[in-house]
């Protein structure tokens, strides 16, 4: 990637040329960020290490990273990495100007992270980093979006992923669109595949109500944040957003995030199941969401 300052431009033919870099299971501590709730819906909070059992095709593992919520530890390797996902495409027209209040309100209540991705999509799509010394460039390029053209969804979404590789630490993704893809290179079971290799925590908000046929467009939505551990949001109105960006920060310093060293050192590209229990007796009717599992290595 360029320096912080520059904004990386890739297009869709670069896209659909490379192929897609994977999680490397043999280099890497295979990270789980963790959300408890309770019956009534609430955050479970104040749990400890002990309370968590991770197992990896039905092996518990020895948990070597833990952390809850947002506290801090030393080292890159707890570091929180955001990723901001705005579809700008035509039918954006109407709606551009409050996404993207919301968004900057959003950056501004975030605290635990160190940069903010940003990126926005119409046909093509643009990626640029900013640090929080840059915030006021960043919200100046949110802002200034013209809505226009078509919806890039997948090659976005694949973009950020490249974008990513060989950063150490957590990495959350936002992504926010108003329709479903209509223009990628890249296919909704490639970008699937290519989520299950990454380690990002993907939360979907789908402003769909414009939509004839919203069913296999929040379908979509939904399978990306469930295969990641994260959550879909549909909401009625788009001044609903700044709620949900509330309850995904509420959320973010909630959750608790699980870190072993995978027992098969072997990148041949298989799938490894991850499940993730309490232990104590009282935390069982407790509700537990983590990542699905991932792809070991390059295919």
């Amino acid at each position: 990637m360029r320096p912080l300052a520059c904004l990386v431009a890739l297009t869709v033919t670069s896209l659909a040329a490379a192929p897609p870099q994977t999680f490397r299971a043999g280099v890497s501590l295979v990270r789980v960020p963790v959300v408890v709730t309770g019956r009534d819906g609430a955050f479970v909070r104040g749990l400890a290490k002990d309370d968590f059992q991770v197992l990896e095709d039905g092996r518990p593992q020895p948990v070597q990273l833990f952390q809850a919520g947002g506290e801090s530890s030393a080292g890159e390797d707890s570091a929180l990495h955001v990723g901001l996902l705005l579809d700008i495409s035509g039918s954006m027209v109407g709606d551009l100007a409050q996404a993207a209040t919301a968004a900057v309100r959003f950056v501004n209540a975030l605290e635990e992270a160190v940069d903010v991705t940003l990126v926005d999509f119409d046909d093509q799509v643009r990626v640029a980093r900013f640090q929080p010394a840059q915030y006021e460039r960043l919200f100046e390029r949110i802002r200034s979006r013209k809505a226009g053209g078509n919806t890039a969804l997948y090659d976005a979404i694949a973009m950020y992923l490249q974008s990513e590789v060989g950063q150490d630490g957590q990495k959350v993704l936002l992504l926010y669109t108003d329709g479903g893809d209509s223009t990628s290179a890249l296919g909704y079971g490639q970008l699937l595949r290519m989520l299950k290799t990454h380690d990002v925590l993907v939360y979907s908000i789908g402003y769909l109500n414009r939509m004839n046929r919203m069913g296999q467009a929040q379908m979509q939505l939904s399978e990306m944040a469930r295969q990641t551990g994260g959550d879909a949001f549909f909401p009625e109105d788009v001044r609903d957003l700044n709620a949900i960006y509330a309850k995904i920060l509420d959320e973010l310093g909630s959750r608790y995030t699980l870190g072993y060293l995978p027992p098969n050192p072997v990148e041949d590209g298989k799938w490894r199941k991850i499940e993730v229990k309490l232990t104590r007796p009282e935390l069982q009717k407790s509700k537990v969401r983590a990542r699905l599992g991932y792809f070991a290595g390059t295919r």
